[in-house]
């Protein structure tokens, strides 16, 4: 899978050469947490091409690890599904992310600010549970952001995954959530709480007080945000 292979026999060295090429650990993220479809991977990894995710793809079910098959109820469209050797891989990559983030350094993880992978992840995070059970539209305003990464629409609705938009889908809003991009990852990497931004007008909440009073708990936060870190 790799453009030059290690010449190892070490099962490790075999294992590195068919997950560890550039971006590959990505994707498979994207598959362990519930991506399926092609365009949902792309979401998952923005800054990554249509062509090289293909390309990805295409290896991973090569070597056995994904299998393409098709959408049970929508003709011409097709999934991609981990293996059972692929799904043996969700171990590793959990750890991997636990160990990210307790051993990189904050500043290092906060150089890599995006506004489209918090949302998307923030999105499949959403817990509908305690919201009312209507449609829901909240705003994402990151103030510091140019206007074409400013503006995030996620609109609940019952029976009805999350969806998130990037242009205004005209429904009335219920909650304006504003604040600038590196206060809410630090919120949803579990940094800082969403009383510590609230206090210091990094977050303003403006809209539905009962969307207001539940955000901590319909806001899910990381998987990982409630770990220890171990470096600041």
């Amino acid at each position: 899978m790799s453009d030059g292979g290690y010449n190892q026999f070490c099962p490790v060295s075999m294992a590195a050469e068919i997950i560890c090429s550039r971006w590959t650990l990505l994707v498979l993220r994207e598959l362990v947490i519930g991506s399926t479809r092609f365009n949902e991977l792309r979401r998952g990894v923005p800054s990554m091409s249509p062509a090289l995710l293909s390309k990805r793809l295409k290896e991973l079910e090569a070597a056995g690890i994904v299998m393409r098959v098709a959408a049970e109820r929508e003709p011409g469209v097709h999934e991609y599904r981990l293996t059972e050797a692929g799904t043996e891989l969700r171990p590793i990559i959990e750890a991997i992310g636990v160990w990210g983030h307790r051993w990189v350094t904050t500043q290092a993880t906060l150089k890599n600010l995006d506004a489209s992978l918090l949302m998307w992840d923030i999105r499949r995070n959403i817990n509908t549970d305690p919201m009312p059970p209507r449609r829901n539209t909240i705003q994402f305003i990151f103030r510091d952001r140019p206007v074409s990464e400013r503006n995030y629409w996620l609109i609940v609705e019952p029976s009805k995954e999350v969806d998130l938009c990037l242009v205004d889908p005209g429904f009335d809003v219920d909650l304006y959530v504003s604040t600038d991009l590196q206060s809410m990852t630090e919120i949803w990497l579990g940094y800082r709480t969403i009383d510590q931004m609230s206090d210091d007008g990094r977050l303003v909440l403006t809209g539905s007080t009962t969307l207001t009073a539940g955000l901590r708990a319909w806001l899910k936060l990381s998987v990982f945000a409630n770990l220890e870190k171990k470096v600041a």
